[in-house]
């Protein structure tokens, strides 16, 4: 008998769009959260349609970022559509919405319309800068989040452009706060006469969440730490060095221990026992020194050899892996970290989603569907909707 998810039985409206918001109701639904997505109509989610495309024309990504979520077309623009909204809403456990600040209350769906009719709502919202102070209003893409957040600034080499990672880590850091958010909210309304509440996100401060020491040290010591390269400032030596197949890893010996069982490892045993390395402050003094007999080593070997050295002499070290090595790694593999489903006949590989409970797992039951795939299911179940409301509400392009 397969194990109940750990959410079964919570009722989630997912309104909005693109990465923040859905990426939050894709870790609902993984753990048993019937999650109903609304969709505009002829159109859908744009992220159907982005980045890498396959034969039907459907973004790769869908299948993964809407997995185990029905979709439902609602024309949010329109009166009627307004007003199904309100009735789903007044059914429901959660709402997560990642729409503009004042944009729900424009349709009259805010959360003050809900305080009678469903006082256990609990209701996350997901926006650039917040629902208030002098930014609220502002688009807020995770790009821009996160170079005002403080994280493109540490990034990068001193003297260059800032960089960013090659994903959108804004908008994913804001979609785990806001699942993060919405559970602390569901444990407290168990004990609070089902109450709910309004959690606020925000991007920016999703990304200012994810900024360690930065801010006490700059008030305690005026430190504004800068971009490191592939440093990490501070902390020696944890760096990634080139080996003799062109290949990177990344060696982290900065504990004392491990710093001397490192050293004797690429036979520099007199830096194993040289009192100014003694110490993280110490190593911190010579990185140049360190750094370069390091690079000079991983140079002299190859990267499989240079592992397996490490990996021997109990040194934390790893290879910088694309996708096609993770997919192969025993050890992603031996953890189960991919799922398969089936999609247009096709199987198809999806990560699976963390953390792993022992006992209430989740897991993919279907990929992402189709555009209204559940328009007419989901309307009668939860609203008791005739086959005529439906007729007339297609009629009128309410729904598709």
């Amino acid at each position: 008998m397969q194990a109940q998810k750990p959410l079964e039985g919570v009722r989630v409206l997912e309104m909005g769009q693109l990465i923040a918001g859905p990426f939050a109701g894709q870790m609902l639904a993984y753990f048993g959260a019937e999650v109903v997505k609304i969709e505009p109509p002829g159109k859908g989610d744009p992220l159907r349609n982005w980045r890498v495309l396959d034969d039907t024309g459907t973004s790769y990504w869908w299948s993964s970022i809407a997995r185990n979520k029905h979709s439902v077309t609602l024309d949010l623009s329109k009166k009627e559509g307004q007003a199904i909204a309100l009735k789903l809403l007044e059914k429901t456990d959660v709402l997560i919405e990642n729409f503009r600040p004042g944009k729900m209350e424009s349709w009259g769906l805010g959360p003050d319309a809900f305080k009678q009719s469903n006082p256990g709502l609990i209701y996350t919202r997901v926006s650039g800068y917040g629902q208030s102070g002098p930014y609220a209003e502002r688009p807020g893409y995770a790009s821009v989040c996160e170079g005002m957040g403080g994280m493109r600034y540490v990034n990068g080499f001193s003297g260059e452009a800032p960089v960013r990672a090659n994903l959108s880590l804004g908008d994913t850091f804001a979609g785990m706060h806001a699942v993060i958010g919405t559970l602390l909210a569901l444990f407290k309304r168990q004990g609070e006469g089902g109450a709910g509440q309004t959690i606020d996100v925000s991007i920016i401060e999703s990304v200012f969440n994810m900024m360690e020491g930065v801010l006490p040290e700059y008030d305690g010591a005026g430190v504004v730490r800068e971009p490191s390269g592939t440093t990490v400032t501070g902390i020696v030596p944890t760096n990634t060095y080139a080996c003799a197949d062109g290949r990177f890893i990344v060696i982290g010996g900065n504990g004392d221990s491990i710093f001397a069982r490192l050293m004797r490892a690429i036979g520099q045993p007199d830096l194993a026992i040289d009192p100014r390395l003694a110490n993280n402050a110490g190593r911190v003094t010579h990185e140049a020194e360190i750094d370069s007999v390091l690079s000079a080593w991983a140079a002299s070997l190859n990267s499989s050899d240079a592992l397996s050295l490490m990996h021997d002499s109990g040194v934390p070290a790893g290879p910088i892996n694309a996708i096609s090595d993770i997919v192969d790694d025993e050890h992603f593999q031996a953890r189960e970290t991919f799922e398969t489903v089936r999609v247009n006949g096709q199987q198809r590989v999806l990560p699976a989603v963390h953390p792993k409970l022992g006992t209430t797992p989740g897991a993919t039951e279907w990929a992402g569907p189709a555009l209204g795939e559940h328009t007419d299911s989901t309307l009668k179940r939860w609203l008791a909707v005739t086959d005529d409301a439906l007729l007339r509400w297609r009629k009128q392009g309410v729904i598709d």
